[in-house]
């Protein structure tokens, strides 16, 4: 399982990664060097390649001009029942950065909301810009922090919980409103986590109960999806 996610509702719309190699690039100048969005998409599979990282699944967004490309990659990189996943970002009208994200969750869409666990690249396209350093870079951090990472999801996986403790942890989030998220999801959370659609969520665990609420939210908009996954971890951190 995964949870990135790109929202194109701002005026970009979804193309194939074929089709940002027909997306047009404007010329460099003293200092400013524009970056083919294909060029970028390549560079990172090419190092995430080095790196042993697969792609297992891209999707990708570009304004009407061709001007900015949004995107997403869930990563071959992660362990039974979830993956990591990676938000890029470019633009070559001189709105923004070059820019990674990466997490257990990701969400980028063409209003700029771009979130991850950690950002491993922003960069200027200056002209002294090398998109492989740049990317060589990022990719390395990338790599270096998705231990820690999976060893946040390892502990709650680890950490058993009680048919009372989850249903307290249940009875916080929506009763207490501890966690900013529609209350009608309750009963959803309560079915997804006690009745649980798939084995590798059969377990009675931290882990478990976070996926319960991630499948009951499901139901939201691409947007408020995001924002109540998003605020998930500090969440369960103060249970």
């Amino acid at each position: 399982m995964s949870d990135s996610v790109l929202v194109a509702h701002c005026g970009a719309q979804k193309i194939s990664r074929a089709e940002l190699a027909a997306l047009p690039t404007p010329a460099s100048t003293d200092t400013w060097k524009p970056i083919p969005h294909v060029e970028v998409v390549n560079a990172l599979i090419e190092t995430l390649g080095f790196r042993h990282i697969g792609v297992v699944r891209d999707e990708y967004a570009a304004t009407p001009d061709g001007m900015k490309m949004f995107g997403v990659m869930d990563l071959e990189a992660g362990f039974t029942g979830c993956r990591f996943s990676l938000g890029l970002r470019n633009s070559n009208d001189k709105s923004m950065r070059l820019a990674l994200t990466v997490g257990y969750r990701t969400f980028v869409c063409d209003n700029l909301a771009f979130q991850g666990d950690f950002t491993p690249v922003l960069a200027k396209h200056s002209k002294h810009f090398s998109l492989i350093d740049s990317i060589a870079i990022g990719v390395e951090r990338i790599q270096r922090n998705l231990e820690p990472m999976q060893k946040q999801v390892e502990a709650w996986r680890a950490d058993q919980l009680s048919e009372e403790a989850a249903k307290l942890v249940i009875y916080r989030a929506f009763v207490e409103g501890d966690l900013d998220v529609p209350h009608r999801l309750a009963r959803d959370v309560h079915k997804a986590y006690f009745e649980p659609q798939y084995e590798d969520f059969a377990p009675r665990t931290m882990f478990s109960l976070s996926n319960a609420f991630t499948t009951a939210f499901k139901q939201l908009d691409p947007v408020p999806f995001f924002k109540a996954t998003a605020k998930l971890g500090a969440f369960f951190n103060q249970n």
